[in-house]
């Protein structure tokens, strides 16, 4: 099957990632848009494997609070102020922050192990794979802290 410039551009639309990786999975899915999509979520944690040992020189500080009641920040962090400054690294740190804010994770493995509170279909884990993946640099929660007035 043909893959089409549409095509990459649909599913690099709906994940974010670069337009030769949404080819190649396309290529891999023979044109099925959600296989390629799952062949993409394979690929995120291969391509997080292979960036594991680059060291992290940037990053950025998410924050959330709920009702005034609850809050939590987050050390989402990266290798370079390029990917640092992206609004969707800075939304993802947004994300993990709500996450720490709603689920009070003792520790940054057991929050990395948690369903994500939006889509229990994916671990924190994931999302920080498919961040790696995207961003084409190591991603990584580096530390955290909850508040709450209760």
């Amino acid at each position: 099957m043909e893959i089409t410039t549409a095509s990459v551009k649909e599913l690099r639309e709906m994940t974010g990632v670069s337009v030769m990786q949404c080819r190649k999975a396309l290529e891999e899915a023979g044109g099925d848009m959600e296989k390629a999509v799952e062949v993409l979520k394979k690929s995120s944690g291969a391509s997080a494997l292979k960036k594991a040992d680059r060291e992290l020189k940037a990053g950025v500080l998410g924050s959330y609070t709920h009702d005034g009641n609850i809050g939590a920040m987050v050390i989402l962090s990266c290798e370079s102020d390029f990917v640092a400054k992206n609004p969707e690294f800075s939304a993802l740190a947004r994300e993990i922050a709500m996450q720490v804010a709603a689920m009070d994770p003792e520790n940054t493995e057991a929050l990395l192990e948690q369903p994500f509170i939006k889509d229990s279909g994916k671990t924190v884990h994931n999302m920080l794979d498919e961040a790696t993946q995207k961003f084409g640099e190591r991603t990584e929660v580096s530390s955290f802290t909850r508040l709450s007035v209760r």
